[in-house]
């Protein structure tokens, strides 16, 4: 079954980002991008991806924005808390997050998009290749 929509979440400037971004162009799955630095992120979004995957896998703890913070700020043991901190400071939060219909990603694994995406990619060109609205093709 192919999912309706496919959206990569994460900042643009990042390295993985920009890895799992050339993936999807070089596969020509159209996807819209939120730049949650930018934009943020909504509550109940990261409510139901703490539900799915739990917030530990979502807690970017090995970036610079976490290093930064106080120590006290540092001692995560709840969810509560958490989501505060990514709420607060989305750089917290693992990139990219790949939405795919009801699959949800974090981090770059070409075998994992493969397995999830393989159906939405395509070896049209891109003159040929569907696009959605609001949805980004890049070339």
């Amino acid at each position: 079954m192919k999912p309706n929509a496919v959206t990569i979440y994460g900042i643009k400037n990042c390295d993985t980002m920009k890895k799992a971004k050339a993936w999807l162009d070089e596969r020509g799955v159209a996807y819209r991008f939120h730049d949650y630095k930018a934009a943020g992120v909504e509550r109940a979004r990261l409510e139901t991806w703490v539900r799915k995957l739990g917030w530990d896998a979502l807690l970017n703890r090995a970036g610079t924005t976490f290093r930064k913070l106080p120590d006290a700020d540092k001692d995560v043991r709840t969810e509560a808390k958490a989501v505060a901190l990514m709420l607060a400071q989305p750089s917290l939060i693992k990139r990219p997050v790949l939405e795919v219909g009801d699959s949800l990603l974090v981090g770059f694994n070409a075998r994992q998009y493969q397995e999830v995406l393989g159906s939405f990619a395509t070896s049209a060109t891109p003159e040929e290749r569907p696009g959605l609205p609001g949805m980004v093709r890049r070339q």
